[in-house]
Order: structure tokens, then C-alpha cells, then sequence
């Protein structure tokens, strides 16, 4: 499996992603909104893009389907209860679905509701494990639920789903949010040292050059991965004294996702 990664320089700050097949040169297109940096970055690897998957069916993850397909006449995936906001689905998808790229690439599908209730995550496992996770999970953070989503539905897809995943998948998510998240860990875990030493490196890159993280890392540096850290929980009280001095882990992820929404 090849990846490419897209950065978009749009103030949306999207990464958008191509998976190919080395041995067909065939690519699939994730969430493609800047689709001519898409187009340009397969012509250059001598890659022919004959799918487009979009997570969610947010504009800024779709508006480039219609440039796409009549660029190359790919064919358009997304998840099943999202196919109708889209429009012009080739394909909706469900838990456990493949999606093959070429001869060589099998991606399954997780339904991974929360950002929106019909969001879509790719998962690449064996020696390549990569998790392509739209608005669900980045880089040190979590999406939000402000457009079609629920907090609820998010904190079940991180625990039952995310955090069981191996260690050494590398997240490849819908958006570079890496710093800033970093600064919301680091205000709700002053004394994260491994999220401290990742900031000052990425105050060192550009967004096209951003550190890639693995799950390992993001237990590590993510504040909503770190729900019974004795320092998040005490921080957090500060903010909500009504969570008593034991909150349970849903507490901890909701009310996290509560600050986060204004910070």
C-alpha cells in the first residue's frame, strides 16, 4: 500500500489522502475538496485515481467529489446512511466492508458515529496498519459534534472502537489540528512531557510536513484518550466541581469535549 499525503493550504486546514496500489498504480481519493491537488499529486507518482471515499458528508470533505469524477470517471464511496446528503454515491458502505484498491489494498470499514452518525473509518491492517479518520479522531484531539453529531456517540466510537485498535496504526486524519490540540492537552495536563516535546517539534514543520502519530503516541499525548489520568480528572474538577472526585470515564470525555468547544 502507498499513501500520499495532500496538504490542501485552504483555511480549512484539510489533509486529503491517496491510497495506491502499487502493483496496478490504481488510487483511492480520501475526501478529496481540493480535488486538482489530488489529481496533480497521482499524475505525478504515475497513479490513475478510480475511487473517491469521502468519511462524512460534510462539505469540506465533498466539495471536490463532482471536479474528481469528471476529471477521471472514479467512482464515488460513502457511508450508506450519508449517500442520499452526498448525492451521486456509487456505493454505500457499512461495518466491515472492504474497499479494494488494485490487486494489493483492502481497507475495512468501522462505522465510527460521533462527529456526524454516519461517519466512515478506514482501517489498512498487518505491517501498514494506517487509520484514515476523517473528523473523528486527529492528531492529538478529537471532532466535534456541532454539525449532525453526538459527544455521547463519539466517547463510545474512542473507547469500543479506537482505543482497542493496535498501537503502531498511524492516523491519518481529515485535518491539521496538531499544535493546537497539543496546547488543549498540555492546558488540561500541564506536566505531559511526551505532549510537550511533540509541540516543540511541530512548531519546527509546516502543515505539509507534519508529524504523523501513531494510536501508541496518541494514548500518550490525546486528553481524550487519557480520561483516568489523576492530573486531567483533578484539572477538570477545577472547571466542574458538580463530577465529584471520581468520575467515570464518560464523564471525563464529555466534559472534556464541553471545554474544548470553547477553548
Amino acid at each position: 500500500m502507498l499513501i500520499e499525503r495532500v496538504w490542501s493550504a485552504n483555511p480549512y486546514r484539510n489533509f486529503h489522502y491517496l491510497v495506491a496500489c502499487p502493483e496496478t498504480g490504481e488510487a483511492l481519493a480520501i475526501d478529496p475538496l481540493e480535488w486538482r491537488l489530488c489529481l496533480d499529486a497521482a499524475r505525478a507518482k504515475g497513479w490513475r485515481i478510480t475511487q473517491i471515499l469521502n468519511t462524512h458528508e460534510h462539505r469540506d470533505h465533498t466539495g471536490g467529489n463532482a471536479g474528481l469524477v469528471a476529471a477521471t470517471g472514479a467512482k464515488v464511496l460513502a457511508h450508506a446512511a450519508a449517500a442520499s446528503r452526498i448525492g451521486g454515491v456509487d456505493r454505500g458502505l457499512g461495518t466491515g466492508d472492504i474497499v479494494r484498491v488494485g490487486r494489493s489494498v483492502e481497507l475495512e470499514c468501522l462505522d465510527t458515529p460521533g462527529h456526524t452518525m454516519a461517519h466512515i473509518c478506514l482501517l489498512a491492517r498487518g505491517g501498514g496498519s494506517a487509520l484514515f479518520c476523517g473528523d473523528t479522531l486527529f492528531n492529538a484531539g478529537a471532532g466535534n459534534c456541532h454539525n449532525g453529531g453526538d459527544p455521547q456517540r463519539l466517547y463510545d466510537t474512542f473507547v469500543t472502537q479506537l482505543a482497542r485498535l493496535p498501537d503502531e496504526t498511524r492516523v491519518f486524519p481529515g485535518h491539521e489540528y496538531l499544535a493546537r490540540n497539543l496546547e488543549f492537552t498540555l492546558d488540561r495536563e500541564p506536566d505531559n512531557a511526551a505532549a510537550r516535546e511533540l509541540l516543540q517539534t511541530a512548531g519546527r514543520r509546516t502543515p505539509a510536513d507534519m508529524t504523523i502519530t501513531t494510536l501508541g503516541e496518541e494514548k500518550r499525548i490525546n486528553t481524550f484518550f487519557r480520561l483516568q489520568n489523576p492530573t486531567v480528572i483533578a484539572r477538570l474538577r477545577e472547571a466542574f466541581p458538580g463530577i465529584g472526585e471520581q468520575p467515570d470515564a464518560r464523564t471525563v470525555f464529555l466534559k472534556l469535549r464541553e471545554l474544548r468547544n470553547e477553548w
